[in-house]
């Protein structure tokens, strides 16, 4: 790291705050996607546009990078046998697969590690949930297992018809996770808007936003302009509504979160400069700096054969490298054809604040993040101080904020 830049380590995150009044944040999507508003911020310079203009105001030959991840029905509302609600949020699998592609095909029944609503009232015994499956009466029982670390539960569940995958009885018997700020439950529209329109992975338990504004049309003249697009995968958790509980970031612990990136992309970046990257997302653009970080392990012989490539909240932060990113990328694709690999599987922690320098991308599109939190910190990273006069401006103008509020561009 630069002795010049900051060390992200000893921020605090009070630094990094605005008066957010409640009535700015978006409490529904807007009737159509692509008419939410575009802050587009060019080197310092402001405009107000609407997010349908944004192929024609992006820079010349782009390459957008989407997450793809889908939101899965993760909460179910339980009953015990006297009648009481037990919610039950389902973060990540535990039993018998870790990974969550085989665990959303799992059928008969396995165990999750979940929040659990209106604990306290749930002592002992399974509680239980009648719903319908591919036109069938269903039930999920669960039952607790014991607590973790880190205040969540382990459950189990079963289920019968035990041929169904886990899959299919979320998309039976859960409900939409919105986030908690919204303080209601998910409607017919939700299940619509709460996704994108390229959502194609199951896995997060809460949108990529950014993607939310982009509709067929969109995605259709981004092409008609010679932008080209790529698809990656982050499973977005419910560590990206954690609060920043911690004076300095160093006693902040970054949520992991798994990533797949695939062979054809990770070529298409490779080939891509010195054309503009942009990434649509936090979570997009989280993947790709990872990108870098798991090339530089690649290179130093570092990255595992056996277990899960992991990037960890301090590597870039670290005494490290100034590998140029073509061959970090290089490193990559060597890993997987050594491995004889199509896609590469790796989990992420990468804390991403000022102080950090960006390897992979040139711009942003994103909403506008909550006050005192890690998006607000990557935001800070990119524009630096610069990231107030944006959010003034936002304010000043009318925008919606958070996860159905309305879009920037960001071209530092």
């Amino acid at each position: 790291m630069s002795s010049s830049l900051p060390d992200p380590r000893q921020l605090s995150i009070h630094d990094f705050t605005y008066q957010l009044p409640p009535e700015r944040i978006a409490p529904e999507p807007l009737a159509q996607r692509d008419q939410s508003r575009l802050l587009l911020s060019r080197q310092g310079a402001i405009e107000d546009r609407t997010f349908h203009e944004l192929p024609a105001v992006l820079p010349a030959d782009s390459l957008l990078v989407f997450n793809d991840t889908k939101v899965v029905r993760a909460r179910l509302f339980c009953h015990k046998p006297t009648g009481g609600q037990i919610e039950l949020f389902c973060l990540e699998p535990v039993a018998p697969h870790r990974a969550l592609e085989p665990a959303m095909q799992q059928t008969g029944s396995c165990v999750w590690k979940c929040l659990v609503g209106n604990g306290k009232r749930w002592k002992t015994g399974p509680v239980l949930l009648d719903f319908e499956a591919l036109g069938e009466p269903a039930t999920l029982t669960a039952e607790r297992l014991e607590a973790t670390a880190e205040g969540y539960s382990l459950i189990r569940f079963s289920w019968e018809p035990a041929t169904l995958p886990f899959a299919e009885v979320l998309r039976g018997a859960g409900h939409l996770p919105l986030p908690p700020y919204l303080n209601r439950d998910d409607t017919a529209v939700d299940a619509v808007r709460y996704q994108t329109v390229y959502a194609a992975h199951e896995g997060a338990v809460a949108a990529p936003t950014a993607g939310l504004h982009f509709s067929e049309a969109v995605l259709a003249e981004l092409a008609e302009r010679g932008h080209q697009q790529a698809r990656v995968t982050l499973h977005v958790g419910a560590g990206t509504f954690q609060p920043v509980k911690a004076d300095r970031m160093d006693g902040h612990a970054m949520h992991g979160e798994p990533i797949s990136v695939s062979r054809v992309v990770l070529e298409q970046l490779l080939h891509h400069a010195p054309h503009p990257i942009i990434a649509v997302g936090t979570t997009s653009l989280r993947t790709l700096e990872s990108l870098y970080w798991l090339g530089v392990q690649a290179a130093q012989g570092l990255l595992p054969t056996d277990s899960t490539p992991h990037v960890s909240q301090w590597q870039p932060y670290e005494p490290g490298s100034d590998l140029p990113t073509a061959a970090a990328l290089q490193a990559l694709l060597h890993h997987l054809d050594t491995q004889q690999q199509d896609a590469l599987h790796a989990t992420t922690q990468l804390l991403i604040a000022p102080g950090y320098r960006f390897r992979l991308i040139q711009g942003l599109v994103t909403n506008f993040h909550q006050p005192e939190s890690t998006l607000l910190l990557l935001v800070a990273a990119l524009l630096g101080p610069d990231w107030r006069r944006v959010y003034d401006h936002a304010l000043a103008n009318g925008y919606r904020f958070l996860s159905y509020g309305d879009s920037s561009l960001l071209l530092p």
